[in-house]
């Protein structure tokens, strides 16, 4: 018979991305990944290269119709949005990726683990990250007294409200008259009206757009109802845009955005009408007051997730907080929510980890300095393949050594620098971002002041890095080279080894890095589950 230090417990993986958090548990040597669910096919691949004797399947949903056997863990990081009070995105009312975290907790409900480990956004912990609550809910509202309360979804400014339109947007199929069939007819207008404060961007914008504006402009001219609000915005924007396309072009710039404002606004309103009534969201009524809002209720998302797995004497116990990575040896900054729930019967109370807390991290020098010799490419099917490396470089951490486990350096790909790129790199600062560049090297940007610290960042080799996510997007360069940081520089702040090899385009790989649970921080989480499945702290 195994003794407990040799008994290896069976874990399901859902959402499962790369493979980060499924790498960690399995680096501590005590638990098998029986079944993994994810449904990129990128990350697919990636995770079915690095975890070979682990059954890969797609949506989630398929962990509530198979037979997995008995399964001893569930780990997993469902993507959450959720909304907050004080942040909501403008554009859409809800995320579709809310249902996810629902279909986690099915997923705990039906396979039965003993214990849980979910990860996600540090916001996840506060009252404010919500969902709305849907017609689905409201029986496990009930059964489970989970609490809610009274919230609005903003769909139209007072300055936009016109008579008739609480009407229209409780109304589906007011709703489909309304709404544009091609989306891009409202992409291209949005552009148009972010680069507002822009004229040179705006002017730009409008050339390359002229032929799609043209027929823009038919529609809009060719229906023309003054009595009917929605039309008549829609006809005097189209009159404006033609306007600055005729020979005359007797319209300023600012005119042009002021006519197409309240069309573009009408169209985010019924987008948003749109995703209540499709998401099922309850409505207790549609109000103008300062605003037209929906109003609806909400609860925290934290709440049903602890109401629901911790209910009844056969539930969890549960506990929740936001661990740094820093203080488990990553060496970056990346603040998550880890929720680690144990099954009441094993312990009478759970904690999670507690990390070194003492500001001695490592940095990004002890994580990417000993490949900085080596030459980034940048097609992303030859960074698959890797690259030969010198099995002793100088100088090499600890961690470098630790990371260091192949002859070839995969995925050591970065992004081509263009002319604009490089001069903003040159003048970039360790430390410092797009903020700090002058003026004139800003001017691609539609309003440089509202871009986040984040974009054009240069690392600092002494410190440890900010959170990695798409670090293609946010453009981060190398803390000595004028370059953007490389997949695998990435994968090494996040603590992947060398030898964990990730597929794809170019940016999925990048998302994919940026997506994952270190492993590092994974294998402490791991660890100290073990404890509670051990029955060390009975």
């Amino acid at each position: 018979m195994k003794s407990i230090s040799e008994k290896k417990y069976s874990v399901v993986d859902l959402f499962a991305g790369a493979g980060g958090l499924s790498y960690g548990f399995l680096q501590t040597g005590r638990y098998e990944i029986k079944a993994a669910f994810e449904d990129n096919p990128n990350a697919q691949k990636t995770y079915r290269y690095n975890h070979p004797g682990t059954a890969v399947y797609g949506d989630v949903s398929e962990a509530l119709k198979l037979d997995l056997g008995s399964i001893d863990v569930v780990i997993g990081g469902p993507p959450c949005q959720g909304f907050s009070n004080a942040n909501r995105q403008k554009n859409h009312a809800i995320s579709q990726n809310n249902s996810l975290v629902k279909k986690y907790v099915q997923a705990v409900l039906h396979l039965k683990p003993q214990a849980f480990i979910m990860e996600n956004v540090s916001m996840l912990q506060s009252d404010v990250h919500r969902f709305y609550v849907d017609t689905s809910d409201s029986d496990i509202i009930q059964k489970y007294e989970i609490a809610t309360e009274p919230s609005e979804i903003q769909l139209l400014d007072e300055e936009f409200w016109f008579d008739g339109v609480d009407e229209i947007v409780s109304n589906c199929n007011d709703i489909i008259r309304y709404l544009w069939e091609n989306e891009n007819d409202y992409l291209v207008l949005n552009v148009l009206y972010k680069f507002r404060s822009n004229p040179k961007k705006l002017e730009a914008s409008l050339g390359k757009h002229k032929n799609r504006l043209i027929n823009i402009i038919k529609r809009f001219t060719a229906e023309h109802d003054e009595a009917d609000h929605i039309k008549h915005e829609e006809y005097l924007a189209g009159l404006a845009i033609a306007q600055y396309f005729s020979d005359t072009d007797d319209i300023g710039l600012e005119s042009l955005c002021v006519a197409i404002e309240p069309t573009i606004q009408i169209q985010r309103m019924l987008s948003k009408a749109k995703e209540i009534l499709d998401s099922s969201i309850v409505v207790a009524e549609y109000s103008h007051e300062r605003s037209l809002v929906a109003k609806v209720r909400s609860m925290a998302v934290i709440d049903y997730i602890e109401s629901i797995l911790g209910a009844s004497s056969n539930g969890y116990y549960i506990t929740k907080d936001v661990l740094s990575a820093a203080e488990f040896g990553v060496p970056q900054k990346r603040m998550r929510c880890v929720v680690m729930g144990v099954r009441k019967g094993m312990s009478s109370e759970v904690t999670l980890p507690v990390g070194l807390a003492n500001g001695q991290y490592r940095t990004v020098y002890d994580a990417i300095k000993d490949i900085e010799s080596i030459d980034a490419i940048y097609d992303a099917t030859e960074g698959e393949k890797g690259v030969p490396i010198e099995s002793q470089p100088r100088p090499i951490s600890a961690l470098g050594k630790l990371l260091r486990n192949s002859d070839r350096l995969y995925n050591h790909v970065s992004t081509e620098t263009t002319e604009d790129s490089l001069k903003r790199f040159k003048a970039i600062k360790p430390g410092d971002n797009f903020h700090s560049l002058n003026a004139d090297l800003k001017s691609t940007y539609s309003n440089p002041e509202r871009t986040q610290n984040t974009i054009y960042l240069r690392l600092k080799y002494d410190a440890p890095s900010g959170t990695v996510v798409n670090i293609r997007k946010s453009m981060w360069i190398h803390p000595v080279l004028d370059r953007a940081l490389s997949i695998r520089e990435a994968a090494r702040l996040q603590t992947f080894p060398d030898s964990f090899v990730f597929f794809g385009t170019k940016d999925s790989q990048y998302q994919q890095v940026g997506n994952a649970v270190p492993p590092m921080l994974a294998q402490s989480i791991a660890d100290h589950l073990c404890e509670y499945l051990d029955g060390k702290r009975r």
